[in-house]
């Protein structure tokens, strides 16, 4: 039963609703999700989830549109991209009817906890799939469970779209080359944290580079990077970044505004030539970039204390079109019936 939520104050942390949705996979063979008030996990304490870190995740929102109508926004681009991280595991991937129906059953299930149009704020879905077989032998395991955890959440930005500083980190790595980077795994996440705890102690946020040679811009923090210089649409390119579904769906946009864009290796010094740059991802769709400090070679890269209008322009058509103020021309959002 939803409690009294001041909808205007809600941030990105989690606020518990009623349902959440399981199913499980034993011997290859997945079940009919369903919803439970459950919200713990019992799990055999050899699960190989917890002894070898055989867990994958995703993130997703649905919206209440202008038009009142729901609206789920990539939510079948999001199975599949659980599927590879699955399968970089070598887990079970979901098939991605049963993704799609334990999404649905969620929102339905919990559409008190989907907020107002006005407020800005959004219903987010938390999807985890975990490892449940017991093994202490150093091997993967098939048997799984996906659950998948509803929680409203507040807008990014819940004032101005604003910028944020960034500071380049050299000496501890987010993600190998070749290694679970471009997997949605919380390993990624874990092994982040004592850069970017670091660096919000300094009151920035943390662009990580390249493991191998630490000159390549690799991801911001926990989502990937956007430079703007002139009329192209600069992504870093690497088997270590987590491909994301609204940089994804940011590029094809900026295809349509009659940019270049161009996904390959960046240089930290590159960013002196660019016009304006960001972080990108589900949660802020676009977080512009104000400055990029570079402590080791005491270099400040300077992008403005506003938006740049490129990345405005980009930040509002997306989401126009997750909130149904404008036309699907690609069909990226499934409308639910509630």
């Amino acid at each position: 039963m939803k409690q009294n939520i001041d909808w205007n104050k809600l941030s990105f942390h989690y606020t518990e609703t009623d349902y959440v949705v399981r199913s499980a996979c034993r011997d290859g063979v997945w079940e009919k999700p369903y919803a439970t008030e459950d919200k713990t996990i019992t799990l055999h304490v050899a699960a190989t989830g917890l002894q070898y870190g055989q867990q994958v995740f995703e993130g997703l929102k649905a919206f209440r549109g202008a038009d009142g109508q729901v609206r789920v926004f990539r939510m079948e681009e999001n199975a599949r991209r659980m599927a590879r991280s699955a399968e970089g595991l070598l887990m079970t991937p979901p098939p991605v009817e049963v993704f799609c129906e334990a999404i649905r059953l969620a929102l339905r299930k919990n559409i008190d906890f989907l907020p107002p149009y006005e407020t800005g704020a959004t219903l987010y879905f938390r999807p985890v799939l975990i490892a449940t077989a017991p093994e202490i032998a150093v091997a993967p395991e098939k048997d799984c469970e996906l659950i998948v955890i509803p929680t409203p959440i507040g807008a990014y930005f819940p004032g101005k779209f604003h910028c944020t500083p960034f500071v380049v980190e050299r000496h501890i790595d987010r993600a190998a080359a070749f290694g679970t980077g471009q997997f949605k795994v919380g390993g990624n996440y874990a092994s982040s944290f004592r850069a970017t705890e670091a660096a919000h102690a300094k009151g920035f946020d943390c662009m990580f580079t390249d493991s191998k040679t630490h000159r390549y811009i690799d991801e911001c923090s926990a989502a990937n990077f956007i430079g703007i210089k002139g009329n192209e649409y600069l992504t870093p390119r690497s088997s270590a970044i987590l491909p994301s579904i609204t940089n994804d769906s940011l590029m094809t946009l900026a295809r349509e505004l009659g940019m270049k864009v161009t996904r390959r290796h960046i240089r930290v010094e590159e960013l002196a030539e660019m016009d304006e740059a960001a972080a990108c991802g589900t949660a802020c769709v676009i977080s512009p970039i104000g400055k990029v400090y570079d402590p080791d070679k005491e270099i400040t890269y300077h992008f403005g204390e506003k938006p740049g209008p490129i990345l405005t322009r980009l930040y509002h058509a997306l989401k126009d079109i997750q909130y149904g103020r404008c036309e699907d021309k690609y069909g990226w959002c499934e409308v639910i019936k509630v």
